[in-house]
């Protein structure tokens, strides 16, 4: 039965008090944030405030589904008040849709930038900020309106595949926070996704990124922005350069030449008429000596060309970071359920995508705090041990009956907790993507669900002797 509506508020004040209690401790920064973005509507039960924090708990929890997050709220309105409420889920569905998209980027995009002055001078590579670009895809339910958005792969049948999203992210070297995301249909090249990403970029950072990213055209508009780029080589570009002067072994200053006569799809003809015939950069090959990796041999092209400033032995080891990238989407993909978006339509797909960002920086910026605090590497602690100590932690905060003494010891404790999150140094070893346990023996849906004929089990057939 719901409340009556004259006790509305009180019932709002009590939920929003128990809700902000629980994870507003756990990320007492996000106060000075939430503060920032105007998110005002009637008095509800769900108000933005308690619809923010239950949908942040509800990405934060392992696969908790919104119906989960409304016993959660009852459960909260019987303690605080003693009374009942709706027990569906259609209240808090419809809050959630009316929190605006552009609020939680601004959200996600303060929770790092926040995290980016509390870097200093100790934690730069070469007195330089890095950024770190990359691009990954995400599923999403198969509805009209996600196919529509975000078709599915050309090479699947329709009605057996999913709607697919590639996102291109800049992360932070330093903090590994996400600073900006772009997002488009499959396809979509990254390359495309790119360049709205570009402005985030400011004169004198480094831009750090795979051979992707590695193309003619891009050297240049960072050239002009006044960002300077370490990329691996393209594995195609075997024509169209010409060394100028060796500076060591395996180090040579290198002239490009632009081959391409046709402007790319995924840039601007009146840009493309003002890119240079030729560039100069500096190439830099080394081996890899660990075994385990794909390659043995890197060639990195950079614009960094002076030799004294920039020795070789830096490049490499700059390379080798960029696999950071890889684990920080491994973080947020499957440590915080990315990789598959639950929603049902595009404008609750790109909520539910900023809210993921939203909590993979605001469990960075505990680790961060942890590692300053305890004298440790930020990129030695590991993120699922982090996530698994604010999913524990966070429903003891939410005692209000704690004082501010009391609270303030938990936190130095949860973070010396969080400190010894180690993972251990394992030069060498070797992770297969494979799995050990099989997975159960069904048929692969190959049609759609209304043509498909299931067969009969494989351990009950048996075969016809006749």
């Amino acid at each position: 039965m719901p409340p009556p509506q004259r006790g509305l508020s009180t019932y709002a004040r009590r939920l929003s008090q128990w809700s902000l209690a629980e994870l507003s401790r756990s990320f007492p920064e996000m106060e000075e944030i939430l503060s920032s973005v105007k998110l005002r509507f009637r008095e509800r039960i769900f108000s933005p405030l308690v619809t923010f924090w239950m949908f942040l708990s509800q990405v934060l929890s392992d696969g908790a589904s919104c119906q989960e997050m409304v016993a959660r709220a009852l459960a909260l309105l019987w303690i605080a008040e003693g009374q009942d409420a709706s027990s569906g889920n259609s209240a808090y569905c419809q809050a959630r849709k009316r929190i605006p998209e552009f609020c939680l980027e601004q959200i996600a995009e303060a929770t790092a930038a926040r995290l980016e002055r509390q870097v200093c001078k100790q934690h730069l590579w070469m007195g330089r900020h890095v950024r770190i670009v990359d691009g990954s895809s995400l599923s999403m339910p198969d509805t009209p309106e996600n196919q529509g958005a975000y078709p599915q792969p050309r090479s699947q049948k329709a009605g057996c595949g999913f709607p697919v999203m590639r996102v291109v992210v800049i992360f932070s070297l330093a903090t590994g926070a996400i600073l900006k995301l772009a997002r488009g249909a499959l396809s979509q090249s990254e390359r495309f996704l790119f360049q709205g990403l570009q402005p985030i970029l400011q004169a004198g950072e480094v831009l750090l990124a795979d051979r992707g990213f590695c193309s003619f055209a891009e050297v240049h508009i960072l050239m002009q922005r006044g960002v300077d780029a370490v990329l691996r080589n393209h594995q195609r570009r075997s024509v169209g350069l010409r060394c100028i002067r060796k500076l060591g072994r395996r180090d040579r200053l290198v002239e490009w030449f632009n081959s391409s006569k046709v402007c790319p799809a995924w840039m601007k003809k009146e840009v493309w008429q003002q890119i240079p015939d030729k560039l100069m950069l500096r190439e830099i090959t080394y081996t890899l000596p660990v075994p385990g990796f794909r390659s043995e041999t890197i060639i990195v092209v950079t614009t960094l060309t002076d030799p004294k400033l920039f020795p070789t032995e830096v490049f490499i080891d700059l390379y080798r970071r960029r696999w950071q990238a890889e684990l920080f989407l491994r973080d947020i993909k499957i440590s915080l359920h990315m990789d598959v978006l639950r929603c049902k339509t595009p404008a609750m797909v790109h909520k539910e995508l900023w809210m993921h960002i939203i909590a993979y920086n605001l469990i960075r910026s505990l680790m961060w705090k942890a590692a300053q605090q305890h004298q440790v590497s930020l990129h030695s602690i590991s993120f699922k041990s982090s996530l698994a100590l604010v999913r524990q932690w966070a429903p003891y905060f939410a005692g209000l009956n704690l004082s501010n003494s009391r609270i303030s010891k938990m936190q130095k404790r949860f973070l010396q907790y969080l400190a010894e999150q180690i993972v251990p140094e394992r030069p060498g070893r070797r992770e297969p993507r494979a799995r050990k346990r099989r997975p159960k023996n069904f048929a692969l849906l190959t049609t759609t669900r209304r043509q498909f004929k299931e067969i009969i089990h494989r351990n009950r057939y048996r075969k016809d002797l006749n």
